[in-house]
Formats: C-alpha cells, structure tokens, sequence
C-alpha cells in the first residue's frame, strides 16, 4: 500500500447489501481503517445506519470527514441490493460528495480468491475465478474474472455480471476453456461463494483441473468493496448520485425460455 502521510487526507466510505453479508469499510486513501461484516439477511434495513455509524466511530471519524462513497450495485438480491444504493445516494447527495458503483461480484470475487489462497497453496500460472450467489430455481448471479498466482491486484474481469442457470454456465464454461490453448488455460479454478447449493455443478469443472479445482464457501466483507471503490474514487471516476442505478440483471431469453419448460 502506498505511504500517505505527506497527502491530502482521502477517507472513503464503502457498503454493500446485495447478500446475506452487510458489508461496510472505511479506507483512507487505499488502506483499510475498519470494516464490519454482519449476517442480518431480511434486517439489512434495519442495521445499515447503526453498522455505518459503528464504522466510522471505530475509524475515528465522522461522515462529515468522508471524501467519497462506494456502493455495491449488485447483481444480488433485489430488495437488499435497494437498501445500500438509496443509502449511498442519499449521503452522496446531502454531502457533496462522489459516488461510484462497484461490482458486488468482483469484491465477492476478489475476497474469495483470497481466502481460497489461504487454505490452499496457489499453483503457478493465471487462475479463474467463480463468484456464486444463489438466486433459486438452478440460477446463480456469476461472472468470470482472471488473475495472476503472484498477484495481489484485484482479479480482471473475462466475462460479465450477469443471472445464468447453473448447468448451462459450467457447459459454457467447460466450452470456453476448451477452446483454449494449454499456455492460455488457467492453472487453477476458484468457485467462490454460495457454493454449497451448487456444488455437484461446479465439480463438473474438476475433469480438466482435479485437485486445482477450489470451491470456497465465502461471504462478502467490507474490505474488498472498499478496495475497489478506492482504487476508483482515486481515480477521479464517479457517478451521478440521481442516476445511478442498481445491476438488475436477467436471464438471456434462450436461459429463460429453458427455464419455462421445466
């Protein structure tokens, strides 16, 4: 992380309720200050404002001193994602201050690929990495994203956001990596997660990776989406707090219309 001490104070405030996890940090400039990461599916309304407030206390800091707003946008749970982003809009909004949207499934990507190094020593090469989140009836909100074994930047992104049916996204996915040459494949694969409920499906990738096939059960935390969201705040991007929206994301029509018929 960089050494800030000589630059203007940049402190950012970082929340998520597109899961089961209420997520929120607090960086300054690209380090993390706090986060804290409850379980309080269906109470994300209720627990938001005192978690955001507990977070900033624990940082030392009131919101009159955050510079910058980060807010998961999903795709995710379609009340709990609302929760978060009318939240950050409204703050944005009242304090003059940038927002940007962050991808709830690259924080959820880039958490899980760490906790999966944790348990597991990383092979060499490029990985894939799987976030899961369950959204029912044999569909998961997913996307696919790359990233180096050595490397400790956020994973890249190969494929986006989006709501597919389980089976039919490991068959493109087994698809995809066939169409791959061997110096082009990755190495290894982390399925990272609601993995659980979806875990028969994910080992139908293990046939080309075996023991470098990792599923890792994982939820949301603050950290990640703060990491992000300062990366980008940094950066000068932002959004207009009036437009923007959450990843209401859909099913392709042919995802839909194989669903119909079950």
């Amino acid at each position: 992380m960089n050494n800030n001490d000589t630059k203007p104070q940049k402190r950012f405030l970082a929340l998520d309720t597109s899961t089961s996890s209420l997520a929120v940090s607090v960086m300054d400039h690209d380090q993390l200050l706090t986060e804290i990461n409850t379980s309080a599916e269906r109470n994300h309304s209720v627990y938001l404002h005192p978690v955001m407030a507990q977070a900033l206390e624990q940082a030392g800091i009131g919101m009159d001193d955050i510079n910058g707003i980060a807010v998961g946008i999903g795709p995710g749970s379609y009340t709990g994602i609302r929760i978060a982003v009318t939240a950050a809009k409204t703050l944005a909004w009242a304090n003059g201050v940038p927002i940007v949207g962050i991808s709830s499934l690259q924080a959820l990507a880039w958490g899980g690929l760490q906790a999966g190094r944790a348990q597991h020593e990383a092979a060499a090469g490029n990985h894939w990495v799987i976030p899961l989140l369950d959204a029912r009836r044999g569909q998961v909100y997913t996307a696919l994203f790359a990233a180096e074994a050595a490397g400790s930047k956020a994973p890249e992104r190969l494929a986006a956001d989006g709501i597919r049916l389980m089976e039919a996204w490991v068959d493109e996915l087994n698809e995809r990596l066939a169409r791959l040459s061997e110096p082009e494949r990755p190495s290894a694969v982390y399925v990272v997660g609601e993995t659980d409920i979806h875990a028969e499906a994910a080992r139908r990738l293990s046939t080309r990776f075996g023991d470098h096939l990792q599923l890792v059960p994982y939820a949301l935390e603050g950290r990640w989406l703060g990491y992000l969201g300062a990366a980008r705040l940094l950066a000068g991007d932002s959004a207009d707090p009036h437009t923007l929206i959450p990843n209401y994301t859909q099913l392709s029509e042919a995802e839909a219309n194989l669903l119909r018929r079950r």
